[in-house]
């Protein structure tokens, strides 16, 4: 499986970006994390593999949407009211069981993509 994250960027507060990730292969359940500088990885949201489900970090609820087109196999974070603290590398990661909840722990995801940068600035 071979994720490949993309759409960060510098930002400054209170803009929006969209991360994508696209997939190869099937549809999975993914989930995007961020891991500032210093600082362990923290989940940030998860959608299935059907799109029917989705979950987020307080920290991010009600600023970002995770949503997927399974047409393109790709997911996407969209994040708005960004703030200086949203600053860190970005990446999705995929669970390839066929779960049809969604997953939280950075454990429980099986492939990471390598990340892509985000800073908001003041």
């Amino acid at each position: 499986v071979q994720l490949q994250a993309s759409g960060g960027g510098l930002v400054q507060a209170g803009g929006s970006l969209r991360l994508s990730c696209a997939a190869s292969g099937r549809s999975y359940g993914m989930g995007w994390f961020r891991q500032a500088p210093g600082k362990e990885r923290e989940f940030l949201a998860a959608i299935n593999w059907s799109g029917l489900s989705t979950y987020y970090a307080d920290s991010v609820k009600g600023r970002f949407t995770i949503s997927r087109d399974n047409a393109k196999n790709t997911v996407y974070l969209q994040m708005n009211s960004l703030k200086p603290e949203d600053t860190a590398v970005y990446c999705c990661a995929a669970d390839i069981g066929y779960y049809s909840g969604v997953r939280i722990g950075v454990d429980e995801y099986d492939y990471w993509g390598q990340g892509t940068q985000v800073t908001v600035s003041s």
